[in-house]
């Protein structure tokens, strides 16, 4: 269980990164977005947790869901920001408890589900997550400046 911490801090080390860089927004903020078509902050928050979600159910559970558009639209469907960070908290929980309740054995075992990071450990998932995340961490600290705010430096 040794990766299996190491695993967990990153993971934890992942999520207060990225609250950090939510600390700025207020939650009637959560609807900005600088085009119509775009994520508002509340939808960043939300994709971001149901990606995490998704690297865990593709890694460790079912497998990959496929339906993308379908996310994206569930993800954009969020309007609330605490109702989005509140989600945030609960994927990351999720994937902290799985992923700290597997064995190295199980972590090095290649993702059963092969249409996405074929033949990557499920330990991989790892890494997609804090890139994921920092992506859309970089994206909300665009739109904190875009509406007049300075985001915090998130590793301070």
């Amino acid at each position: 269980m040794a990766a299996a911490q190491g695993l967990v801090r990153e993971l934890e080390s992942t999520l207060k990164f990225f609250k950090t860089t939510l600390s700025i927004f207020e939650p009637d903020d959560g609807g900005f977005a600088p085009f119509p078509e775009l994520y508002t902050v509340s939808g960043h928050v939300a994709h971001t947790a149901d990606s995490v979600d998704s690297f865990i159910e593709g890694a460790f559970g079912a497998g990959w869901d496929m339906e993308f558009e379908a996310l994206i639209a569930t993800a954009k469907a969020v309007t609330s920001l605490p109702e989005a960070i509140e989600w945030l908290d609960r994927a990351f929980a999720n994937a902290a408890e799985v992923v700290g309740a597997a064995s190295d054995e199980a972590l090095f075992e290649p993702i059963p589900d092969t249409r996405i990071m074929t033949g990557a450990p499920r330990i991989a998932v790892i890494s997609g997550i804090v890139d994921h995340t920092a992506h859309h961490r970089g994206s909300l600290a665009v739109y904190a400046r875009l509406i007049g705010k300075e985001p915090a430096m998130p590793y301070a």
